[in-house]
C-alpha cells in the first residue's frame, strides 16, 4: 500500500458507485427487458410482503435475474464493439448469455411459485 493511502477511500467508493449507477441508468433506459424485469421484481417483492412470506428468496432471485441482464447487456456491447459484422462466434456468445438470463428467469418463476402460490391460496380460501 502506498504511504498515506488507504485501502478504502470514500472518494474512490463514491466514484465507483457513480459508475455503477450510470450503468444501471443506461441499461434501464436502453433495454426494455431490463425495465420489465425491474418492475416484475417490484411486484414479486411487494407480493411477498403482502402475503407475509419470506422475502429473501424472492429478492435473491430478482437480484440474480437483474444482474445477469446487466451482464448480458455488457456482453452484447463488447461483442458488437469487437465484431461489428456478423460472426458465428459473436452470435454464440450473445445467445449463450441470453440463455443464462432465461434460465435464471425460469428458475425465479419456480421459486416464486413455490413461495408465493401456497400463501396466496391460503389467503384466498
Amino acid at each position: 500500500m502506498k504511504s498515506g493511502g488507504s485501502a478504502w477511500s470514500g472518494r474512490r467508493f463514491g466514484r465507483s458507485a457513480g459508475f455503477a449507477w450510470a450503468g444501471l441508468r443506461q441499461t434501464y433506459t436502453s433495454q426494455p427487458n431490463f425495465r420489465i424485469e425491474v418492475w416484475c421484481a417490484v411486484l414479486a417483492v411487494g407480493a411477498a410482503m403482502w402475503l407475509r412470506v419470506s422475502v429473501a428468496p424472492i429478492v435473491l432471485c430478482c437480484a440474480l435475474v437483474l444482474a445477469l441482464e446487466l451482464v448480458n447487456t455488457a456482453v452484447e456491447a463488447v461483442v458488437d464493439l469487437v465484431s461489428p459484422q456478423w460472426h458465428a462466434l459473436a452470435r454464440t456468445a450473445k445467445d449463450a448469455m441470453a440463455g443464462a438470463v432465461l434460465v435464471a428467469a425460469v428458475g425465479s418463476l419456480g421459486v416464486a411459485a413455490a413461495v408465493l402460490l401456497p400463501a396466496l391460496w391460503a389467503r384466498l380460501t
